[in-house]
């Protein structure tokens, strides 16, 4: 007969091994796979020409690594979207630039803190700035719905605003609320002081009016569940880890400084750089252009562009070399060393000649040559994104003029929404093909007038000039 001794060890066993079943992750590694649920934005998650890029996604992906399993990007387009699949535990956790709130900590576990924000109201200069909100009086102010700016307001408006009113737009991407203001359907936007730095370029004529509220953590959201309590602990180690060692604040700076804005280098500087870097390189370029069949001018400029020749060149996305050539696109060229100058050059020229040759066959010379550098920039597939938008606006997708107004909007979540590739940064890939293209035109310039014979000899100008002052005399 069993004792009340024996009774309570099996009991205190059986539970001890379901909690070893049902521990989330030990199934995470036993699966070798986790998910997260993200926002499809340009401070969070999209695809780039080298893959799915984006702060929250390369986040992830560390602490994929460190687990040694595969990372699974799922989207939610709604905040309240985002915290239905934790609720519903289809997801592992949710990194989507998501504050800390009292409200949500007792819906969700969450990890510790690994950013923070200061929330701003975003007006548009031009207009009458307020410095406060006792000077809102009739303007209309936009705020994400389920954020934890509508909570803060609901709190100001019941502490001590009760006047306060404000519209709730059901978004998770704050370049609506942008986009409102920009074009004057609203008046004021909340939006996150690294967000809206982030997208600022694009709404140039947006400004801080005020910060609403003091600094706000960012942390990322798990399910409620017991059996996520060991992923919890995991993901507190790693962010805790990532910020000791400053490899959290170098993804910080590569998203959010400045050190990756595009550098647009001034003619003067690179005429320079054609005296001082280019004849080092001259005849190597030359030889793979002609080894490809490209004018070697327009190669110059694709390495200048991307590495201003430098062959060490390094960002920090990860991208090297002469060509700046990505480690998937090098294995894919065939480029083992991608600071060699002569396989990086081959591998771009490549890379460059096949997107070409893969553009439908009715573009024409020189578009097909300018839409295949905004490929070789944005990939293949935002390209055609971009040609599809530009056919839906009335615009020809076969020219280049047409598709350069269209690509920007590859930024802007109402078109990028109605895509297949979703988000990606068309702004830049315009400038990364108007750049070259400028510089394509002086090299060729430059060429072209020391290849040109001088301008004809005035036999006048070798007569004597006692003739020549007769000639004049006489005249």
């Amino acid at each position: 007969m069993m004792t009340i001794r024996s009774l309570l060890t099996v009991l205190v066993l059986a539970f001890l091994s379901g909690c070893s079943q049902s521990d989330r992750l030990r199934q995470i590694l036993a699966e070798g796979e986790i998910s997260v649920v993200s926002r499809n934005s340009p401070t969070t998650y999209y695809l780039y020409k080298e893959g799915a890029a984006g702060f929250e996604h390369d986040l992830a992906q560390l602490l994929a690594e460190e687990l040694g399993v595969k990372l699974r990007m799922e989207t939610a387009y709604s905040l309240a979207g985002i915290f239905r699949r934790l609720e519903r535990e289809e997801v592992d956790l949710a990194a989507a630039g998501l504050s800390l709130t009292d409200d949500r900590s007792e819906l969700f576990r969450r990890s510790v803190a690994y950013a923070s924000m200061v929330p701003k109201v975003v007006y548009r200069t031009g207009n009458r700035r307020p410095a406060g909100l006792d000077e809102l009086d009739d303007l209309h102010l936009v705020v994400l719905a389920g954020s934890s700016h509508e909570q803060a307001l609901q709190a100001l408006a019941a502490e001590a605003w009760p006047d306060l009113r404000w519209e709730s737009v059901a978004e998770a991407d704050t370049m609506e609320l942008l986009e409102r203001v920009d074009n004057g359907s609203a008046d004021l936007a909340v939006i996150d002081s690294n967000e809206f730095g982030m997208q600022q370029s694009l709404y140039p004529m947006l400004a801080v009016a005020f910060d609403l509220g003091s600094e706000q953590d960012m942390v990322w959201y798990l399910p409620a569940g017991p059996e996520f309590r060991g992923l919890q602990r995991r993901v507190d180690q790693f962010l805790t880890r990532i910020q000791k060692d400053g490899s959290l604040a170098q993804l910080w700076e590569q998203y959010f400084g400045h050190t990756t804005v595009l550098s647009r280098i001034g003619s003067h500087t690179f005429a320079r750089n054609i005296r001082t870097k280019l004849p080092a390189w001259r005849d190597l370029i030359r030889q793979v252009a002609k080894e490809y069949q490209l004018d070697w001018h327009l190669l110059a400029a694709i390495s200048y562009q991307e590495s201003h020749w430098e062959p060490e060149a390094t960002s920090p996305t990860g991208v090297r070399g002469m060509m700046m050539l990505t480690n998937p696109t090098a294995k894919e060229m065939g480029v083992k060393d991608r600071l060699d100058p002569l396989q990086s050059l081959r591998g771009g020229a490549r890379y460059l000649k096949d997107i070409r040759r893969r553009l439908p066959r009715d573009i024409q010379e020189p578009d097909r040559t300018w839409m295949a550098l905004a490929a070789y920039n944005i990939g293949p597939a935002h390209l055609e994104d971009a040609r599809m938008l530009t056919e839906r606006h009335g615009g020809d997708p076969h020219l280049w003029s047409d598709v350069m107004a269209h690509l920007p909007l590859l930024q802007k979540r109402e078109h990028y929404r109605t895509t297949r590739y979703g988000y990606a940064r068309g702004g830049e890939a315009t400038h990364f093909v108007q750049n070259i293209r400028h510089y394509y035109s002086i090299l060729q310039w430059q060429d072209l007038s020391a290849d040109q014979p001088g301008p004809p000899l005035n036999p006048e100008d070798y007569l004597p000039l006692a003739l020549r002052e007769k000639r004049f005399l006489a005249l």
